[in-house]
């Protein structure tokens, strides 16, 4: 008889886990032989990419659906009479009450499991391009503003193959030293199999964003940046984005697609690049032995 915590790849957030969750201690012992009931058990649904820490120490890291992980076990249900009979004692009129259950104070932290993760500064349209291509609906500001929680929208294309976007919350300068959301948006793209860089083509030198960003991927973890990753130009529908396009193409090694996800321009070119990452993705998992991650 546990609490435990199981993973439900239909809960998409920790919303619905609440601070503090009380287990049943056992019942008392009784006559006629009669043992106390245990507690019973406690599932808690978490979704897929949980992390679970005790004293800043993790215990366990969910990422498979239905995976569980025991928090704590609940009470042993008290002992009967019967269990005191000997041969001294043949009509015993003693029983054990049940034992509380375990108590711990657990930490429980959401990693976004998604194939791809968009990186961009605020303003860079990052909301807007996850609405054009995908089935997500994330709020979406005119003004330098950033997302306070991770949006995933998932990308349909034939077969039944589903790739996963994640927009990860805006990435500022700092960002490693947990400057503005500074971890709340790392430890976000640790899961993310490959990575969309959004830059905004109508802002001088967009090459900069692309050069600060990888800087703070890398300040955090050592070879974040260099995951395998698209480079986007967007907002490339205003005059200032199609005059910066050849220049940052000259300074930037990596192909760059650009787009608008205000008008629907180019996404195509995005959609078809998307998938060659995700097809190369599965048949490396496939070659190790691993299993893709499915949605």
């Amino acid at each position: 008889v546990e609490s435990s915590f199981a993973v439900d790849q239909q809960i998409k957030s920790l919303a619905s886990v609440l601070p503090v969750y009380r287990g049943a201690s056992g019942g008392k012992g009784g006559s006629k032989n009669c043992y106390g009931s245990a507690g019973d058990c406690t599932y808690i649904k978490v979704p897929i990419g949980t992390v679970v820490k005790e004293d800043c120490r993790v215990v366990a890291d969910l990422n498979q659906h239905g995976e569980e992980y025991v928090a704590v076990y609940g009470g042993a249900g008290g002992k009967g009479n019967r269990f005191f009979l000997d041969n001294y004692n043949r009509a015993p009129m003693t029983a054990t009450p049940g034992e509380p259950g375990q108590e711990r104070v657990l930490h429980l932290e959401l990693k976004t499991m998604a194939h791809a993760g968009m990186v961009g500064f605020p303003n860079a349209g990052k909301s807007s391009l996850l609405r054009a291509i995908s089935n997500a609906k994330p709020a979406v500001a005119a003004y330098p503003f950033t997302t306070l929680n991770p949006h995933v929208g998932i990308v349909h294309y034939e077969g039944y193959e589903q790739v996963a976007v994640a927009d990860i919350p805006g990435i500022i300068k700092g960002a490693h030293q947990n400057r503005g959301l500074g971890f709340a948006f790392l430890r976000h793209i640790e899961r993310c199999r490959f990575l969309l860089f959004v830059l905004d083509l109508s802002v001088p030198e967009p090459w900069t964003q692309l050069q600060d960003m990888k800087y703070e991927l890398e300040q955090y973890e050592e070879g974040l940046s260099k995951r395998p990753h698209i480079v986007i130009g967007n907002k490339i529908d205003l005059p200032q984005s199609r005059s910066n396009l050849p220049l940052l193409k000259e300074r930037v090694q990596h192909r760059v697609i650009p787009l608008s996800a205000l008008t629907g321009e180019n996404l195509e070119e995005l959609f078809s690049h998307l998938k060659e990452l995700y097809d190369d993705y599965v048949k490396t998992e496939e070659t190790q032995k691993q299993k893709p991650l499915k949605w």
